[in-house]
């Protein structure tokens, strides 16, 4: 009989994870269902609303689409982990978003504010990689979808961030991490 079940040991928001999931459970309903993370939202299940973005090594991935079992012992940042130094423990994207009143029903919030500490990390790692000028940005978020249309303020949040010195983006990715996210 084949084993359906495995043991997967990930790093979520700087703390270690040991978990038995199904081979089947995905990146984002071990989060949600497995360890109570339910900043990354279900949308449309299937990577096209960018509502699940997390980073996954550093770097931006849709965990609907990821199998928790293809990333044992990744390094993973949700919404719940991007806080920061600032009021009240607030990243300086979630200081820019409110500011900028970057959100209306919030549904997509997370996953913006994931893509968006992406983004920036991506720049910080490259400057000449990424294009943070209004339309380079809203290219880069494309694949986050809100239904609010807040897409000029979410921009502008970014770009508020993206000026500020000492900008404070998510850790850029591992060289050598190896991992092929989708």
């Amino acid at each position: 009989m084949q084993e359906t079940r495995s043991s997967v040991g990930l790093q979520v928001n700087g703390r270690r994870y040991e978990v038995d999931v199904d081979h089947r459970v995905t990146l984002l309903d071990l989060l949600r269902d497995h360890l109570g993370l339910t900043g990354a939202k279900k949308g449309c299940d299937h990577g096209q609303c960018g509502a699940c973005t997390v980073l996954v090594g550093g770097r931006r991935a849709n965990s609907c689409l990821l199998l928790a079992v293809a990333h044992y012992g990744t390094r993973v940042t949700t919404v719940e982990g991007l806080g920061g130094d600032g009021p009240g423990g607030l990243h300086p994207l979630q200081e820019a978003f409110m500011e900028r009143d970057a959100f209306q029903c919030g549904y997509c919030t997370p996953g913006q504010l994931c893509s968006a500490a992406g983004l920036l990390a991506e720049a910080a790692a490259d400057p000449g990689a990424a294009d943070l000028s209004r339309s380079g940005i809203a290219e880069a978020m494309s694949g986050n979808l809100c239904r609010c249309g807040a897409y000029p303020r979410i921009v502008d949040a970014v770009q508020d961030v993206a000026a500020a010195p000492a900008a404070a983006p998510a850790p850029a990715p591992a060289p050598g991490d190896g991992r092929v996210v989708a």
